[in-house]
């Protein structure tokens, strides 16, 4: 089959490449999927550039997410999955091979049947960015049947709301219900943040985001979804609702001035969402939720760009330029 490739870090230029290696077989409690498309995430571009060398474990595949049909079962795997069409997350999580190739192994617990109405381009767009949003914009109870605990009506920020995890978040949270102002950085972003579902946005680079705040949400913030909080975490501390949460999932590199008080006056809560190091059950509720939202025909990925698997260096150069919408590989059997 054909996959790409790297076998030290680097640019992408110089390190991917497009080669034949061997089909994959699963093992007990694996499922083997044919890939139509395979979704580029930002950490897994991260990844690849930061690669130690790999000489002693041969080649990595890139890529978490990605959508296909099921082709193959290990041992103990419900045989009815198979020829199902289905999406993937966490591919490449402890594993060396990822979504980018015509085939990838992984457990099945990593793979979910789509619903037969649902384009495996969406499919492609689920895996980190919904679940990412799904940890941040809902608090889960471990065996409960799903994790939202939103009420109708609460207000919540989005900041960020056109970008992959923050139009995630939009359309999930107004598909609880929930009451969703968005910022956005142009009127592109702004439109996108729109059409996701957010009932406003805040143009953060025209407006007067406090100022904003308090018009639109006089009773303050129920919860927050950031995607910068060094940044924008003192344009609405003081606007938070008591008992407020405030779930940040970006700006790793940084190092921001958490205002206590305002915090501790609310009873408010600081937390941060690595979708890799979440709990199995969490991501089993995050999952039962994006399937509901999914058969509601609630999600729908900001645009989406497809490119063949011999244009991946392309691929991978727009992600890490900041492409805006997500960036899919269409495998052969995708006609991409």
């Amino acid at each position: 089959m054909r996959a790409v490739t790297y076998r030290v870090g680097g640019p992408a230029a110089e390190v991917l490449a497009v080669e034949e290696v061997g089909l994959p077989v699963p093992g007990p409690g694996e499922v083997r999927v044919a890939i139509h498309y395979s979704g580029i995430n930002p950490t897994d571009v991260r990844a690849r550039a930061a690669a130690d060398d790999l000489a002693g474990e041969g080649f990595r595949i890139p890529h978490q997410d990605g959508s296909g049909i099921v082709d193959a079962v290990g041992s103990g795997v419900d045989e009815g999955l198979l020829g199902r069409l289905a999406w993937v997350f966490h591919a490449a999580l402890g594993q060396p091979h990822g979504t980018a190739a015509e085939a990838v192994c992984l457990p099945v617990d990593r793979v979910v049947p789509l619903p037969t109405d649902v384009d495996p381009i969406v499919g492609a767009c689920l895996g980190v960015p919904y679940l990412t949003a799904h940890l941040c914009a809902f608090d889960g109870e471990v065996g409960a049947p799903t994790a939202r605990h939103v009420d109708h009506g609460d207000n919540v920020l989005v900041t960020g709301g056109a970008g992959a995890v923050g139009a995630a978040a939009v359309q999930l949270l107004r598909w609880a219900g929930a009451r969703v102002i968005a910022t956005a950085s142009t009127d592109q972003k702004a439109e996108a943040a729109l059409a996701a579902g957010a009932e406003h946005v805040v143009r953060y680079r025209e407006e007067p985001v406090v100022q904003r705040l308090r018009e639109i949400a006089p009773d303050g913030l129920t919860r927050v979804v950031d995607v910068a909080l060094a940044e924008n975490l003192s344009t609405y501390a003081e606007e938070l609702a008591p008992g407020a949460v405030v779930a940040a999932y970006a700006g790793g590199a940084t190092r921001p001035e958490v205002p206590m008080r305002a915090f501790m006056r609310r009873n408010a809560s600081l937390r941060f969402v690595h979708v890799y190091g979440a709990r199995p059950e969490r991501l089993a509720a995050a999952v039962r939720d994006i399937t509901a939202a999914l058969e509601a025909g609630a999600l729908a990925p900001v645009a989406t760009r497809v490119l063949p698997i011999e244009r991946v260096v392309e691929a991978h150069e727009a992600v890490e330029s900041g492409a805006f919408g997500r960036v899919l590989i269409g495998l052969p059997s995708s006609d991409a």
